[in-house]
């Protein structure tokens, strides 16, 4: 090798030791301090207090048991100390930030439900009382408003979307009453949901305790990127496992609470449910567990637009949907009257239909209206089939069920628990009332679907299950 050569083979391994060194460095860097960060987001943090007039219980409760000869000696106890049966208040403590300069603070709902008075106190010392602008249980977000003579610190709402698992956050609040606190974590997972329609937590290891619920959850940029709102323990306190409602749904929240006092949420006014692997099978154009099935269609935008049970939705204004939560996210971010295009798969075919939302809020109650059906003049007769004993409805059965006068049906009257439909989990009570999108008025309709669906070549029947009145799809593999 020439000394030219080797010179330049020495080069190129330095640079390459410098590109791994850059490497191991900035992935293994991180804040010296969280100190700056901390001292300019806190002006924006309060604490908040909340007091309520609550009932005193009468007597002795819980102290003795009821009937105990000492139970009037304790009542009179209680009534010598001043307590009797007046009310009492109650207080309870947690977080919130403030977003605007004249005074919108942002808190959970269940932090100030049900207060008769509410106090935010400032990083300073500072006390003002503060009004409800809106709420939204839902969300578990809640809009405050208090007024001061001086411009507020304010805190700026970022992309919550951007946040990466494994990205720096601090959480700031009022853990268990003890005033300002500051903890670091980091992101651990996103897309986190836990009971309701709009979850979207981003969870978190940073510390977050009762009395934090509320406060924000800061990335490094000092923007809020999520509301802290719950934690997963067996104890009560922190164990790593926190939940911030992500900020990109806590805006459109806020934007509607300030504007309107309440959330106005669009409604598509179908039930729906998630497509499973073993439907794939049963439902034609279908290639993977994608979707939102169509189990119920009241009268409602969708009905209106010519959605039909047995759809499965595919897209919703222009975006894909995976399932049945991204479909009710997307309709409930989507503005009240908007016209939509909705693409369904029907019968192999994918069709487009033009939907102009309604308002979920004012549906809350809306009880779907069944279609009257021509009684047939068929006698009852019980069969089993696919492990299934089965029977028209009647009038007495549907009294009993609780189904809608004039629907057809045949009701699962036995089931082999030995069977593939016992493993699917319908059972005795269950009512049928459409196998591969055809309805069932008899056990010859039955068996007629049946058949169709092995000369078709297909190795399941999909079944429209109805219990307690909820519709639900399955698909029942059937003998060869």
């Amino acid at each position: 090798m020439t000394q030219g050569a080797a010179m330049r083979a020495m080069m190129v391994a330095f640079l390459t030791a410098v590109v791994v060194l850059v490497q191991t460095v900035a992935a293994q860097a991180r804040p010296d301090s969280f100190a700056e960060l901390a001292e300019d987001i806190s002006p924006s943090v309060v604490n908040i207090t909340t007091s309520t007039v609550v009932a005193t219980r009468t007597g002795p409760q819980g102290i003795v048991p009821e009937g105990s000869p000492f139970e009037d000696f304790f009542r009179e106890f209680q009534d010598r100390q001043g307590d009797g049966d007046r009310p009492r208040r109650s207080s309870a403590l947690g977080s919130g930030f403030v977003i605007s300069e004249d005074g919108y603070v942002v808190t959970n709902n269940h932090v100030i439900e049900g207060a008769d008075e509410i106090l935010i106190e400032f990083f300073s010392g500072e006390e003002l009382p503060a009004t409800v602008i809106g709420t939204d249980p839902n969300t578990d977000i809640a809009l405050l408003k208090v007024e001061s003579d001086e411009p507020l610190k304010f805190v700026d709402f970022g992309d919550s979307d951007t946040a990466r698992v494994g990205d720096w956050v601090l959480a700031m609040g009022n853990p268990l009453g003890q005033g300002f606190s500051v903890s670091s974590g980091i992101v651990s997972a996103r897309n986190r949901a836990l009971s309701g329609s709009y979850d979207d937590y981003i969870q978190t290891d940073a510390a977050i305790n009762r009395g934090n619920s509320g406060g924000p959850l800061f990335n490094m940029d000092g923007d809020v990127i999520g509301v802290n709102t719950a934690i997963l323990s067996p104890n009560g306190g922190s164990i790593g496992i926190g939940f911030s409602m992500a900020s990109n749904v806590v805006t459109r929240v806020v934007d509607q609470l300030k504007e309107y006092g309440e959330t106005r949420r669009g409604w598509l006014g179908v039930s729906i449910q998630n497509i499973t692997d073993d439907m794939v099978d049963a439902i034609d154009g279908l290639e993977d567990a994608f979707g939102a099935m169509v189990t119920d269609v009241p009268d409602g935008p969708a009905k209106d637009a010519g959605v039909q049970l047995g759809d499965v939705i595919m897209t919703f204004d222009g975006g894909d949907v995976a399932d049945v939560r991204a479909l009710v996210r997307r309709v409930g971010n989507t503005a009240v009257g908007k016209e939509v295009d909705v693409v369904v798969l029907r019968e192999g075919d994918e069709v487009t239909l033009a939907v102009t939302l309604g308002r979920r809020e004012e549906a809350q109650g809306a009880v779907p209206a069944s279609q009257p059906v021509p009684e047939t003049e068929e006698a009852p007769v019980e069969k089993e089939i696919l492990g299934l004993t089965v029977t028209p409805l009647t009038d007495e059965m549907r009294s009993e069920l609780g189904v809608a006068d004039g629907m057809d049906g045949l009701v699962v009257s036995g089931v082999d628990e030995m069977s593939k439909a016992y493993e699917k989990g319908l059972r005795a009570g269950d009512v049928l009332t459409e196998a591969s999108h055809q309805k069932l008025r008899t056990v010859d309709d039955f068996e007629t679907r049946i058949e169709e669906v092995r000369e078709a070549g297909r190795k399941s029947v999909l079944l429209l299950v109805r219990r307690g009145g909820e519709p639900r799809f399955v698909a029942l593999t059937i003998d060869d």
